[in-house]
Protein backbone atom coordinates (compact mmCIF):
# COMPACT_ATOMS: atom_id res chain seq x y z
CA UNK A 1 0.00 0.00 0.00
CA UNK A 2 1.51 3.40 -1.10
CA UNK A 3 1.94 5.89 1.53
CA UNK A 4 1.78 9.83 1.41
CA UNK A 5 4.67 12.07 1.67
CA UNK A 6 4.33 15.45 2.70
CA UNK A 7 5.70 17.62 0.16
CA UNK A 8 6.89 21.56 1.14
CA UNK A 9 7.83 24.03 -1.54
CA UNK A 10 7.50 28.09 -1.53
CA UNK A 11 5.61 29.78 -4.29
CA UNK A 12 4.33 32.57 -4.74
CA UNK A 13 0.73 34.70 -2.88
CA UNK A 14 -0.41 35.53 -6.40
CA UNK A 15 -0.53 31.39 -6.83
CA UNK A 16 -1.51 30.75 -3.34
CA UNK A 17 -4.88 32.84 -4.11
CA UNK A 18 -5.33 31.24 -7.27
CA UNK A 19 -5.30 27.63 -6.11
CA UNK A 20 -7.53 28.49 -2.93
CA UNK A 21 -9.67 30.48 -5.04
CA UNK A 22 -10.30 26.86 -7.53
CA UNK A 23 -10.37 24.85 -4.50
CA UNK A 24 -13.57 26.96 -3.22
CA UNK A 25 -15.13 26.93 -6.47
CA UNK A 26 -14.67 23.31 -7.21
CA UNK A 27 -15.28 22.24 -3.53
CA UNK A 28 -11.94 19.93 -3.28
CA UNK A 29 -8.81 21.00 -1.18
CA UNK A 30 -5.95 22.73 -2.11
CA UNK A 31 -3.61 19.56 -2.05
CA UNK A 32 -6.19 17.52 -4.33
CA UNK A 33 -5.71 20.25 -7.11
CA UNK A 34 -1.92 20.48 -6.69
CA UNK A 35 -1.79 16.91 -6.60
CA UNK A 36 -3.58 16.82 -10.15
CA UNK A 37 -1.43 19.88 -11.42
CA UNK A 38 1.79 17.57 -10.24
CA UNK A 39 0.51 14.62 -11.67
CA UNK A 40 -0.08 16.26 -15.09
CA UNK A 41 3.26 18.20 -15.23
CA UNK A 42 4.94 14.51 -14.51
CA UNK A 43 2.82 12.60 -17.08
CA UNK A 44 4.28 15.76 -19.48
CA UNK A 45 7.76 15.83 -18.77
CA UNK A 46 7.56 11.57 -18.91
CA UNK A 47 6.44 11.96 -22.41
CA UNK A 48 9.03 14.99 -23.09
CA UNK A 49 11.88 12.59 -21.81
CA UNK A 50 11.12 9.67 -23.62
CA UNK A 51 10.36 11.03 -26.82
CA UNK A 52 13.99 12.68 -26.57
CA UNK A 53 15.27 9.44 -25.66
CA UNK A 54 13.81 8.04 -28.67
CA UNK A 55 14.89 10.48 -30.69
CA UNK A 56 18.35 10.03 -29.49
CA UNK A 57 18.50 6.48 -29.79
CA UNK A 58 17.42 6.73 -33.71
CA UNK A 59 20.03 9.26 -34.18
CA UNK A 60 22.67 6.58 -32.85
CA UNK A 61 21.76 3.94 -34.66
CA UNK A 62 21.81 6.28 -37.92
CA UNK A 63 18.62 7.12 -38.72
CA UNK A 64 18.18 10.20 -39.37
CA UNK A 65 17.61 12.71 -42.21
CA UNK A 66 19.99 15.69 -43.49
CA UNK A 67 18.19 19.29 -42.28
CA UNK A 68 18.99 20.57 -46.03
CA UNK A 69 17.05 17.65 -47.70
CA UNK A 70 13.95 18.31 -45.27
CA UNK A 71 14.01 21.86 -45.70
CA UNK A 72 14.46 21.39 -49.68
CA UNK A 73 11.49 19.26 -49.64
CA UNK A 74 9.59 21.30 -47.44
CA UNK A 75 10.10 24.31 -50.14
CA UNK A 76 8.13 22.32 -52.47
CA UNK A 77 5.40 21.30 -50.82
CA UNK A 78 2.27 21.19 -52.25
CA UNK A 79 3.90 22.31 -55.63
CA UNK A 80 3.85 19.94 -58.72
CA UNK A 81 7.53 18.91 -58.35
CA UNK A 82 6.84 17.87 -54.38
CA UNK A 83 8.01 14.45 -54.93
CA UNK A 84 8.64 12.18 -51.91
CA UNK A 85 9.84 13.06 -48.58
CA UNK A 86 13.10 12.42 -47.63
CA UNK A 87 14.46 9.29 -46.04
Amino acid sequence: MASDTALSFRVDAKKVRAVDKLAKATDRPRSWHLEQALDAYLEAQAWQVERVGSGLRDLRAGKSVVHDDVAAWLSRWGKSDEGKPPA
